[in-house]
């Protein structure tokens, strides 16, 4: 069983000293966020343009281009959520980890940090794309 200072070391703190959710869950919830986010802001020009290249058609895919003017807001929110977690995984002062929590297990990190840099190289691409589409396009 873990003792006190294990358990509190793992767990984020509030302003009044309450113990909140453990910062390898608010990691997750932020990767997961922004992934949601970067595939929304990518869903309007990009995300057609991929499932064509692989062969996958139909009618229903000229629809996401009704997305497009939502793009901004999805934008907006993954960057919400990729700010934080970026914070979390490599800025945030660590505590000591204590043998059974989730900062032992490296894998876990791993996911984490994977899905962040997928999730912001999904919300660059989405920004640059009207700008590289002309030159990849050739129109």
């Amino acid at each position: 069983m873990a003792s006190r200072t294990e358990t509190t070391n793992d767990l984020a703190v509030s302003a009044g000293g309450v113990p909140r959710q453990p910062i390898e869950r608010q990691q997750g919830l932020m990767a997961a966020g922004s992934l949601l986010g970067a595939l929304a802001a990518s869903s309007c020009c990009i995300l057609p343009l991929v499932l064509f290249s692989v062969g996958v058609g139909g009618a229903w895919i000229g629809n996401l281009t009704a997305l497009a003017p939502y793009q901004p807001m999805f934008v907006a929110t993954a960057l919400a959520f990729l700010a934080p977690g970026f914070y979390l995984v490599y800025l945030r002062p660590r505590g000591t980890c204590g043998a059974t929590a989730a900062c032992a297990r490296p894998i876990a990190n791993r996911v984490v940090k994977t899905s962040l840099w997928m999730a912001t190289v999904l919300v660059a691409a989405a920004l640059t794309f009207p700008y590289a589409a002309p030159l990849l396009l050739g129109t």
